[in-house]
């Protein structure tokens, strides 16, 4: 369907009211494809594991965050109906079917591919009884050693009331009965979290620790009758909340709501498909549940506790070695010449972080003519050189600035224990916005030249300053001494630390205050290209796509002819192929080996490609409550760079996942992955003009 000019307006009116695709439900698909990868049988056994671990963990942190969300607002009575036109109540019915449904499955990827796989190849998971009696006897030893000093056996009666479980601890629900007043009680044992998930009985033989547990609760209930047990486990409200407002002290009042995190309401219980019906009924009357939330499996449950299965020293069974290319930034050059010479693209984890971004931070802590260096840190590692590095500039009289996000989910502990020991260091440390979260990754070096002049360096990137994810994340990054990226990125700085009102830049789209607008901007001029018949195509890379003004953009360019493809890892609210609405939008989704992560946004612009990168996704939470940066990639070779990452991964022969307009994502087959791809061909060449 064509427009001509001036048409935007009816045709936006024509927009049908389900053009949204229920964002919850997309998630959850996303998890799918995770499950995909592990039911795989192409794979290398140990990394179909790894993918069964993450299916796990990734839906834990679905219902602690977003069922989760969505339970608490439809208690407050705030919840309202989604862009997708479902009820807050017909959502959660639908993520509780979709949810029951992916973990049966995951279940049985498990029990009936991975299992007998593992056995095949000499690693075995098996349950108490399959043990034998020389193992059973090793472990009965153990547990006295190792498990039963740290158990604390719990009974409900009228002196001790239920127990407090708390979130993701794996429990056995114990029924005993005590053989003089044939009284019946109830107890609960939590599984003690810091040991192995799985024990190994003999060499490459493992057995569920819950199960060890289990078969000495005759030990924890001494003059009992042990009539039954059952594994299960809950699932909390773990997001966090915060007042900014009338805290005083963010730092405390984090600390202070770490504290209460395990204290959330529960909104899923997973037991054993093997429970009897009067203990479910008293865990799901104690937990104030209803049978919705009630997820029955196939034991053991908690597989997330498969990654010290994957991690196991079989390298065979693994994705073979990959060593990152350092041609970007060769050891024998210098980092600064080079920069001032020409812009560096890197593209992660294919060229080396350490060699690049970390030595970036090194160097100039290192080096007596670098006056300042300015930094945002969301995640880090807990070893990380780059925090040694900023301590180490500190400490030479350098000065150091940390815009710290203490906020970034599940890395609050450890972001505020980095965040105080650069504070100890002498490094002046920032905590951004009130309301706002730093997510941007920049970093600001200013040096003193030969000749007295000050020059900035940067680095802008799409990824965090971890040197661990950075060998799994696929991120890219810009690092350039360019005088007007220099010149954004410290009033940038400056508005992040200095609370100034500066919202214009010269190579920088800045969250939350320009930059929907200049994406959409962009939008609009790729339709009026088409209309006018110059050359137009859109192009973006994200995690994640569910901002509706954005979506709405992309339709109407659809409508006028514009050819656009979507590239997202997770979420996509947008329906493609839709007749009058998005037939010229093409949504893919590729998984691997490596966690695609960056975000790239490139438009035809008439013949003169204009290419973005940065942090941000098309999100609310990124648009409108999160300081986020795109940078313009200008350098011609760069560019073609990126666009080629497009043509690969559209491509025909390329292996991904394909979006329809139901929101049904299917598998398409090819001879090419673009990350192995990518991994043959990276380490022989760089892409610096």
């Amino acid at each position: 369907m064509s427009v001509e000019a001036g048409q935007f307006s009816e045709v936006e009116g024509e927009f049908p009211e389900d053009r949204f695709l229920d964002r919850e439900e997309s998630w959850l698909r996303f998890n799918q494809r995770v499950l995909d990868l592990a039911g795989d049988p192409d794979l290398p056994l140990l990394e179909r594991v790894r993918f069964l671990s993450i299916f796990a963990s990734n839906l834990d942190e679905f219902f602690m965050v977003r069922v989760a969300g969505l339970t608490r607002r439809m208690a407050t009575g705030i919840a309202v109906q989604t862009a997708s036109g479902r009820q807050p109540r017909e959502v959660l019915a639908r993520t509780s079917e979709v949810a029951h449904e992916l973990m049966l499955r995951h279940a049985a990827c498990f029990h009936d591919e991975i299992l007998p796989a593992l056995a095949k190849e000499g690693i075995e998971i098996l349950r108490w009884d399959e043990l034998a009696d020389t193992e059973k006897e090793e472990l009965h030893r153990l547990f006295r050693r190792r498990i039963y000093p740290v158990l604390t056996p719990l009974v409900v009666d009228p002196a001790h009331p239920f127990p407090y479980i708390s979130g993701l601890s794996l429990n056995l629900a114990v029924v005993v009965r005590d053989p003089e007043t044939e009284e019946t009680l109830f107890a609960r044992v939590k599984v003690p979290p810091l040991l192995p998930r799985f024990l190994e009985a003999s060499p490459s033989r493992f057995v569920p620790l819950e199960d060890v547990i289990a078969e000495n609760l005759p030990q924890l209930f001494t003059g009992t009758e042990i009539l039954e047990h059952h594994a299960f486990r809950v699932t909390r409200n773990q997001d966090l909340e915060v007042d900014e407002d009338i805290a005083e002290n963010l730092l405390q009042a984090l600390e202070r709501e770490l504290l209460r995190r395990r204290f959330g309401p529960v909104v899923r219980l997973e037991v054993e498909e093997s429970i009897t019906p009067e203990v479910l009924e008293l865990l799901t009357t104690e937990l104030g549940l209803d049978e919705s939330s009630v997820y029955r499996v196939p034991g053991p449950l908690d597989l997330g506790g498969l990654d010290a299965i994957a991690d196991l020293d079989r390298s065979e069974l693994k994705y073979p070695p990959f060593v990152p290319s350092e041609a970007a930034l060769p050891h024998d050059t210098d980092i600064f010449a080079t920069l001032r010479d020409h812009d560096v693209l890197v593209h992660h984890p294919y060229d080396s972080f350490t060699t690049s971004v970390e030595r970036l931070i090194e160097d100039a802590a290192a080096d007596p003519q670098v006056l300042a260096i300015k930094q945002t840190l969301y995640r880090t590692s807990g070893d990380s050189p780059i925090i040694d590095a900023l301590i180490d500039a500190a400490e030479a009289g350098k000065q150091v600035v940390v815009v710290v996000e203490i906020k970034a989910r599940f890395d609050e502990r450890a972001n505020i224990t980095w965040a105080r020991k650069l504070e100890q260091a002498g490094c002046h440390v920032v905590y951004g916005f009130v309301g706002l979260k730093t997510h941007c990754k920049l970093a600001l070096v200013v040096r003193e030249e030969s000749d007295g002049t000050l020059r900035r360096y940067c680095h802008i990137g799409t990824g965090n300053y971890n040197p661990k994810t950075a060998r799994i994340y696929e991120d890219y990054g810009l690092l350039t001494a360019d005088p007007q990226v220099g010149e954004d990125v410290t009033d940038l700085f400056n508005h992040l630390t200095g609370y100034t009102r500066d919202t214009e830049y010269r190579r920088l789209l800045v969250a939350p205050y320009s930059l929907r607008a200049g994406l959409v901007r962009r939008i609009e001029r790729e339709t009026d290209n088409q209309l006018r018949g110059r050359p137009a195509r859109i192009r973006f890379k994200c995690n994640a796509l569910v901002d509706e003004v954005i979506i709405d953009a992309l339709y109407r360019a659809s409508q006028a002819g514009v050819p656009i493809d979507i590239w997202v890892r997770g979420i996509c609210a947008l329906r493609p192929g839709v007749s009058g609405l998005s037939e010229t939008i093409q949504v893919r989704s590729v998984l691997g080996r490596f966690l695609e992560h960056s975000r790239i946004y490139a438009f035809e612009n008439g013949g003169e490609p204009e290419v973005w990168i940065g942090s941000a996704d098309l999100m609310h939470r990124n648009l409108d409550r999160r300081v986020e940066v795109l940078v313009r990639v200008t350098d011609r070779n760069h560019c073609a760079d990126l666009l080629g990452r497009f043509d690969l991964a559209m491509g025909m022969d390329t292996q991904c996942w394909l979006l329809n307009e139901d929101g049904d994502w299917t598998r398409h087959g090819g001879s090419t992955h673009i990350q192995t791809h990518l991994m043959r061909t990276r380490r022989w060449r760089t892409v610096d003009g």
